[in-house]
C-alpha cells in the first residue's frame, strides 16, 4: 500500500461513513428513536448514560488480576510502539471491571500518562544508536504537540455530537488503515536489515579468506540499530535534556491546562465560552508555525550549501506543502484521540514512520509527545471528578512498571537481533488488536442502542 493509496483509503472510507450517518439519519428519524427511559437503564446499566457513574471496588478478584495482566502488557507494547494502547485499555475497563465508558476514557489516559512517563524516563537514559543527538527529535516534538493537543480539544467536542456508532466505523477504518500500512513499512524494513546483515556476513567471509590482503574495508555504516555504550548513563542524560525546548513544550501545555480549566467554569456554548475555545487555536498555531518556519528555512539553507544532512530525524523535504499535511496529520490524530480516549499516538507514531523516522526516534518521540497530551486530559478529568482515585493509582503503578520495562525488554531484543523493525511490527499489532476491540464493543453497544430504539442520530453540542 503506497502513501497516495493510504491517504485515498482513508478519505474515501471517512466520507462515505460520514454519508452513510446523514443517509440514515434521514431515513430513521422518527419518534420511536427518542430516548426513552426503559431503554436509557438498560444500556446505562452497562455502558453508562452521560451522567451515571459505575465505579467497582477496588478489592481482589480474578477480574482485577485479568485486567491488571492486559494493562501491564497493553503499557509495555503501546508504550514500545509510540501509541499508548488507549483502544486496548477503554475496553478492558469497560467489559471486565465494569466501568461506564467515560470514567474508562478516563482512566485509560491516567494510563497512557504513567506509562509514557516512565518510557520517557527510560529512553532519557539511552543513547541514539547512530548519532550523538538526543533520542529525542525536539523539533518534531515542536511540530506536533500544539496540533495534537489542539486536534484532542476538538475531537472531545466532536465526541459529544457525533453518534456513538459513526466514531466505531471511523475508528475501524482508521485503525485498519494505519495497522496494514505500519506492517507494510515492517516487511520492507525487515527485508533491507537482512540484505544487510547477508552483505555484512558475505564481506567477512572475504575478509577471512584473505587475510593477507589489508586493503579489504569493511562497511560498518549500516550498524545503527545497536544503541552504543560508550557514554555514561549521566553524560547521556544530559545530551537528551534540551532544557529550552522541554521549556517551550510546557508553556504550551499549561496554556491549553489553564484555558481548559476556566472554560469548565463557564457556561457552556455562552460567548466566553467561545473565546476561550477560539484561544486555542492561536495558541497552537503560533508554535507550530515557528518551528515550521525555523525547519523551512534550515532545509533551504542546508540545501542552498549543498549540504544532505537531515535538519531532524524526518528524511523529508520540508516544503511548504508537507509541513501543512503534518498539521493535518497532527491535528486528526488529536481528534482521534479525543474521540477514542487515547493520547493521540495512533496517528502520530505511523507518521514519524511515514516521514523517515528511525523506528528507535519515532517510539521515543511520539511517547514523549504523548505524555504531554494525556497528561493535560487527566488533570482536567481529574478536576471534573471524573475516575476513582484508588483505582487510578494502581493502574498507574503498573502501568509505570509497564513502561519502564516495555522499553528495556523490546530495546535489548532489538539490539540482540539488530532489528529496528521489531518495534514497526509490535505497533501495527497493538493498532490492529485495538481495531478489533474497540470495534467489537461498538458494535455491539450500537446494537444494544438500535434495539432499544435509542437515538442513532447527530446531537446538538448545545442541548447535550
Amino acid at each position: 500500500m503506497s502513501t497516495k493509496s493510504f491517504i485515498v483509503y482513508l478519505l474515501s472510507g471517512f466520507c462515505f461513513a460520514v454519508l452513510y450517518a446523514l443517509f440514515l439519519v434521514h431515513n430513521h428519524q422518527n419518534p420511536s428513536f427518542s430516548l426513552s427511559s426503559s431503554s436509557s437503564s438498560s444500556t446505562s446499566s452497562r455502558y453508562g448514560s452521560g451522567t451515571d457513574k459505575i465505579w467497582p471496588e477496588l478489592e481482589p478478584s480474578w477480574k482485577l488480576v485479568l485486567a491488571t495482566v492486559i494493562g501491564f502488557f497493553g503499557s509495555a507494547f503501546g508504550t514500545v510502539g509510540g501509541v499508548g494502547g488507549g483502544g486496548i485499555f477503554v475496553p478492558m475497563l469497560n467489559l471486565i471491571l465494569g466501568f461506564d465508558t467515560k470514567s474508562a476514557a478516563a482512566l485509560s489516559k491516567c494510563m497512557i500518562m504513567a506509562a509514557s512517563a516512565s518510557s520517557v524516563w527510560y529512553n532519557l537514559r539511552v543513547a541514539h544508536p547512530t548519532k550523538e543527538v538526543p533520542i529525542l527529535d525536539y523539533d518534531l516534538a515542536l511540530l506536533f504537540q500544539p496540533m495534537l493537543m489542539l486536534g484532542i480539544t476538538v475531537g472531545v467536542t466532536l465526541s459529544v455530537v457525533f453518534p456513538f456508532w459513526l466514531i466505531t466505523i471511523l475508528i475501524i477504518i482508521l485503525f485498519i488503515g494505519t495497522s496494514l500500512r505500519s506492517f507494510h513499512k515492517g516487511i520492507k524494513m525487515w527485508k533491507i536489515e537482512s540484505f544487510v546483515k547477508n552483505e555484512s556476513v558475505r564481506r567477512t567471509a572475504l575478509v577471512d579468506c584473505h587475510e593477507e590482503s589489508k586493503t579489504v574495508q569493511i562497511d560498518t555504516q549500516n550498524e545503527p540499530l545497536i544503541p552504543k555504550q560508550e557514554k555514561t548513563t549521566r553524560q547521556i542524560l544530559c545530551m537528551n535534556l534540551k532544557w529550552k525546548r522541554i521549556l517551550v513544550l510546557l508553556v504550551v501545555w499549561l496554556s491549553f491546562l489553564l484555558i481548559q480549566i476556566i472554560k469548565n467554569e463557564v457556561e457552556v456554548c455562552g460567548v466566553w465560552y467561545w473565546v476561550l475555545f477560539g484561544l486555542q487555536f492561536p495558541v497552537a498555531l503560533l508554535v507550530f508555525g515557528f518551528e515550521a518556519v525555523k525547519l523551512y528555512k534550515d532545509h533551504k539553507s542546508r540545501m542552498g550549501t549543498g549540504s544532505i544532512e537531515y535538519i531532524c530525524e524526518a528524511s523529508i523535504e520540508w516544503s511548504a506543502r508537507s509541513l501543512a499535511f503534518c498539521a493535518i496529520c497532527g491535528i486528526v490524530g488529536g481528534i482521534v484521540g479525543g474521540l477514542l480516549g487515547s493520547g493521540g499516538g495512533f496517528i502520530l507514531g505511523p507518521l514519524l514512520l511515514e516521514i523517515g523516522v528511525m523506528p528507535q526516534i519515532a517510539s521515543a518521540t511520539a511517547t514523549f509527545v504523548m505524555m504531554f497530551s494525556s497528561s493535560l486530559s487527566v488533570f482536567e478529568f481529574y478536576i471534573l471528578k471524573r475516575f476513582p482515585i484508588p483505582y487510578a493509582l494502581y493502574l498507574m503503578a503498573v502501568s509505570i512498571l509497564a513502561g519502564f520495562w516495555g522499553q528495556f525488554f523490546v530495546r535489548r531484543l532489538v539490539a540482540f537481533l539488530g532489528r529496528a523493525s521489531v518495534i514497526v511490527f509490535i505497533l501495527s499489532v497493538v493498532i490492529f488488536a485495538s481495531a478489533l476491540t474497540m470495534g467489537i464493543v461498538g458494535i455491539e453497544k450500537s446494537i444494544t442502542m438500535m434495539h432499544n430504539h435509542e437515538f442513532i442520530g447527530f446531537l446538538g453540542f448545545c442541548s447535550t
